[in-house]
């Protein structure tokens, strides 16, 4: 296990990009390295999305901001270490929602739904609260500018769109879904060009986070960049 060499103590990794950049997989693998919690901030907005989904307030893919808001009192969040998986699965009112946030309607709408400011709000109340103890790798798309801006290692990840959607296209498939690679192509535009131009959080960059361009690189390369990222916040 890695800890920070001057003060033993863990830190808070900040993991921000693009949709279906790898993310989740990054971020697992090195809460797996380091021996921290991972929290998939992304299945949270999903599962909100789901949520709404399931109780009226997305319509034909219209989402309906003041019934979000008015669900958000009634919606608890949690993760659970699953074994058979070896990483959490999230919960909403207790009930597990893991593979049901993966599906393209959730995708569709999850922009429009992570927008609005009250569910951000609530979430990211929540997120901090997680992190409290630090010892934490975090991702999503504002977690190096909003809700750790103080993070001692901060990471911005891309990929090529076209690698993004064949890497979603393939996930999904191989779950037995039938999806068209050219309607995830567009998702991915359409939600890249949606987070980067909300006007509550918007994705960008954090002016001291390192950028990983993962669109040719395996998981073994990942994780050989972000050893020496690891060594050199922490030799400080």
């Amino acid at each position: 296990m890695y800890t920070d060499q001057n003060t033993n103590r863990k830190i808070i990794i900040a993991i921000d990009g693009f949709s279906s950049c790898g993310k989740s997989t990054f971020a697992k693998a090195i809460a797996r390295r380091l021996g921290y919690i991972f929290i998939d901030t992304g299945a949270m907005y999903r599962a909100v999305t789901f949520y709404a989904l399931e109780h009226g307030a997305i319509r034909s893919g219209m989402v309906d901001e003041d019934a979000v808001v008015r669900l958000l009192p009634e919606i608890c969040i949690d993760f659970r270490f699953n074994p058979e998986r070896g990483a959490s699965d999230i919960y909403v009112n207790g009930d597990r929602v893991e593979g049901k946030i993966r599906t393209i309607e959730v995708s569709n709408c999850v922009s429009a739904v992570s927008s609005i400011g009250a569910v951000r709000s609530k979430l990211v109340a929540m997120q901090q609260e997680m992190g409290r103890k630090r010892g934490i790798v975090m991702d999503g798309r504002d977690i190096g500018t909003t809700v750790f801006p103080d993070a001692e290692l901060k990471i911005f990840m891309t990929a090529d769109p076209a690698v993004r959607a064949q890497r979603r296209y393939d996930e999904l498939t191989a779950k037995g879904e039938q999806v068209s690679y050219d309607e995830i192509l567009q998702n991915v535009l359409s939600r890249d060009k949606a987070d980067m131009e909300r006007a509550i959080s918007p994705l960008r960059r954090a002016d001291d986070a390192v950028v990983l361009d993962n669109s040719r690189m395996t998981v073994e390369e990942q994780l050989s960049w972000f050893d020496r990222e690891f060594r050199r916040v922490t030799a400080r």
